[in-house]
């Protein structure tokens, strides 16, 4: 039997029923790809194949996106201030972790990234909850391509929900006249009538 080139694969069914494609890369390096059909992994054989015909290079499939924003955010982040650090480690620990950490971060497609903003939105999460994970994600995934760990940044290619901000409503002429007689000589009276004048409101931290 010829012995195989560089850039050659096979492809065999493991004991376990499981198939497996070999492949052998122009630097030598030796990479498996497994799955439940011969085809599964006949197209990623081939993907790998074309990527490094394009002088890609080739993904660590094994990394997941939670073993790489763990890494990340206690990298990147160390270098925000103290408030948005843990702002960032919250976010990536309550919300992007358990949905999106078992999934290999070379194959996050924007598929998996609008799914997971779907069952946020769909469980209670707020907009701008969405919104401030988009931003946490896309920051990391962006960081993820400049080191070559993906090929693209899957949450740049997707929408995250806008944010509706609610229409104010203003007491009439009438309503402010009836609200100021009900008030009259209480001890909050000239706070009232403050508040009426300049259209202050409470603030949140």
């Amino acid at each position: 039997m010829p012995k195989r080139g560089k850039g050659e694969g096979t492809i065999r069914r493991r004991s376990d029923g499981r198939w497996e494609a070999r492949l052998r890369l122009e630097s030598g390096e030796r990479r498996s790809y497994y799955g439940s059909t011969r085809q599964e992994v006949a197209r990623e054989m081939t993907a790998a194949l074309r990527d490094q015909q394009l002088g890609l290079a080739t993904l660590n499939e094994r990394q997941s996106v939670g073993d790489y924003l763990t890494a990340w955010i206690e990298i990147y982040c160390q270098r925000r201030r103290p408030t948005s650090y843990e702002r960032y480690e919250r976010t990536v620990r309550r919300h992007l972790l358990p949905r999106l950490g078992k999934i290999p971060l070379a194959k996050l497609t924007p598929q998996h990234v609008e799914a997971f903003y779907s069952k946020k939105l769909a469980a209670g999460d707020s907009p701008s909850t969405v919104r401030f994970c988009h931003k946490v994600l896309r920051a990391a995934l962006n960081d993820a391509l400049r080191l070559g760990l993906v090929h693209r940044n899957a949450a740049s290619l997707v929408e995250p929900p806008r944010v509706h901000s609610q229409e104010m409503a203003y007491y009439t002429e009438e309503q402010a006249r009836t609200l100021l007689q009900a008030v009259s000589g209480h001890r909050l009276e000239a706070l009232i009538m403050l508040a009426l004048a300049t259209g202050m409101r409470e603030g949140y931290e």
